[in-house]
């Protein structure tokens, strides 16, 4: 009797620490990036609690450049995994919730008390909602638009307002309504079910017609011009571009529907008649 309980118990313990992928190891050079990028977005906490809000604000964009090179890199050589998946999913949500919500509270949002850590904590927790739900829904909606807005663009919408704050010969904090405002938007946004085109139908390795080339390099220079001012211009319209289209798609739905129901009715007008002349 106790040989057949020892038995069972030494198979139970076999399978529960049953061999799995992670024994084989992970990749290092998709996973290296992805670590760059948890550092960066680390470094942005580190720098908005000193007061170095223009490092915090500059650390957010390079961790997300980090961020889209750790998958195109592992697609690339043929290294994605489940574990960097979900390593990354983790990296976004220090990177591009906690510290743009440090960044913004440290600037703006401690002067208002405790709505200013609410609405904090509000875009951490939309965050990390809307990271849940990307992750559960790849394969089920169209790839070519992000359903709600993506927690990096709202990032980088915080880190381009304080830029711009800079830019424009401002210094120090800024406690203004517009921002406690603006967080509160953001969150919606990333929780909401709007769509927002997510650029993943663009192949930059296809041929393109020449003045498309010449196009990016004017726009290109410009960037380069004025960053400041044009990263935050691309990060706003692109935060108001997914309300903007959900508008004009509700508006010409209605209108579609007010031409229908006319044409009907002339329809059944014209039958009426033809049938009143042949009796």
């Amino acid at each position: 009797m106790n040989k057949e309980y020892k038995r069972e118990r030494f198979l139970r313990r076999e399978k529960f620490f049953r061999k799995d992928q992670m024994k084989k190891g992970i990749y290092i050079l998709p996973n290296l990036f992805t670590t760059a990028s948890l550092f960066a977005g680390i470094y942005a906490i580190i720098a908005s609690i000193q007061g170095n809000f223009i490092h915090a604000s500059i650390a957010i964009p390079i961790s997300l450049i980090l961020d889209g090179l750790d998958g195109r890199i592992a697609r690339m050589t043929h290294t994605t995994s489940r574990f960097g998946v979900e390593y990354d999913s983790l990296s976004d949500l220090v990177a591009f919730g906690v510290a743009p919500a440090i960044l913004a509270y440290s600037w703006s949002l401690a002067a208002f008390g405790k709505w200013g850590w609410l609405a904090a904590a509000m875009y951490v927790t939309c965050g990390a909602l809307r990271l849940a739900r990307f992750n559960v829904q790849v394969g089920v909606i169209d790839s070519r638009y992000f359903n709600g807005l993506a927690i990096p663009a709202a990032a980088i919408v915080v880190s381009s307002t304080v830029l711009l704050y800079d830019y424009l010969g401002y210094e120090g904090t800024f406690p203004h309504l517009s921002i406690l405002l603006g967080m509160m938007a953001l969150s919606l946004l990333m929780v909401s079910s709007i769509k927002f085109y997510s650029f993943k139908d663009l192949h930059f390795l296809t041929r393109e017609p020449f003045m498309t080339v010449v196009l990016a390099v004017i726009l290109l220079i410009i960037v380069l011009a004025e960053p400041q001012v044009m990263v935050f211009a691309i990060a706003a319209g692109y935060a108001i571009s997914g309300p903007i289209w959900g508008i004009l798609k509700l508006i010409k739905r209605m209108f579609s529907t007010g031409k229908k129901q006319p044409t009907t009715g002339g329809g059944e007008i014209k039958t009426e008649t033809k049938t009143g002349a042949t009796s």
